[in-house]
């Protein structure tokens, strides 16, 4: 398998991995510079070798795995006998340097509603990398046409779900700790989204458009009819987006959405 698409397969499968490549080469080597392998946490694809440069590759690659590494590392290997080596000896008389590129799991954002504020918030996040899922009841704002203005160049990977009936069904099939943004243009919808999203143990932060009448009914009724509790409840954001950006338009509200939505990313990463 070509190393671009065991690269693709880890991802498709939300599983880390390290990209190592031979970056420099000078007297004989297995390899020449370019030679790529990709290490997952239980198989390998590709070869920069073998012998010990490989060997040590994928021990210090899982290693990274292990420990949720982001920084990418380099690699010096001394290919003659005289050398010590954790998987044997080898001496082909040359030195190698490798470069291993951590790949992790790719975050997940769920945008429930691309209406005017969602497509517009769906613009900005399909430059971000990462798998990007848009929901909503009303097919033709999941048209291809309507949508190649964020997927010919996307960074992300773009997924669409039409619901006509029941949205919060989607939930359940969402990555691990996707990230919710409900702002659906029915209210009603928007509450099961809430209740459904609280009732999903495996989601990121849930965030929700409107204003604070809107959350004080929700609130009641997520309590009295659903019967979350106060610590539940909270895991709900509203209203979402940057505060000191107050202005209404669909572009500028996805703008502050968006930006607050990557200062959460930051704050995940602060947290290890």
């Amino acid at each position: 398998m070509a190393w671009v698409a065991a690269v693709a397969r880890l991802r498709a499968r939300r599983e880390p991995g390290v990209l190592v490549t031979v970056t420099a080469v000078r007297g004989h080597a297995p390899r020449d510079a370019g030679a790529k392998l990709v290490v997952g946490a239980g198989a390998t694809w590709g070869s920069i070798g073998g012998g010990n440069v490989e060997a040590v590759s994928i021990d210090r690659a899982r290693e990274m795995i292990a420990g949720a590494a982001t920084a990418p590392e380099l690699i010096d290997f001394a290919l003659n006998d005289k050398v010590t080596n954790r998987h044997g000896v080898q001496c082909c008389g040359g030195t190698v340097q490798v470069l291993l590129e951590p790949l992790p799991v790719v975050r997940a954002v769920a945008v429930f509603g691309v209406g005017h504020v969602g497509f517009e918030l769906a613009r900005i996040l399909a430059r971000q990398d990462l798998d990007l899922h848009l929901v909503d009841s009303r097919a033709e704002l999941l048209t291809e046409e309507r949508l190649a203005v964020l997927t010919s160049d996307a960074v992300a990977q773009v997924h669409t779900h039409h619901t006509p009936l029941l949205p919060e069904e989607v939930l359940d099939g969402l990555p691990q700790g996707t990230h919710v943004l409900i702002m659906t243009h029915d209210h009603a919808e928007d509450a099961a989204l809430c209740d459904a999203a609280l009732r999903t143990g495996h989601l990121g932060s849930i965030g929700l458009i409107g204003s604070a009448a809107k959350w004080t009914r929700f609130r009641r009724r997520l309590a009295d009819e659903g019967g979350h509790d106060d610590e539940a409840i909270a895991r709900i954001k509203t209203p979402i987006g940057l505060t000191e950006i107050t202005g209404k338009e669909p572009a500028t509200i996805a703008v502050s959405v968006a930006a607050d939505l990557l200062r959460t990313f930051e704050d995940e990463d602060a947290q290890g």
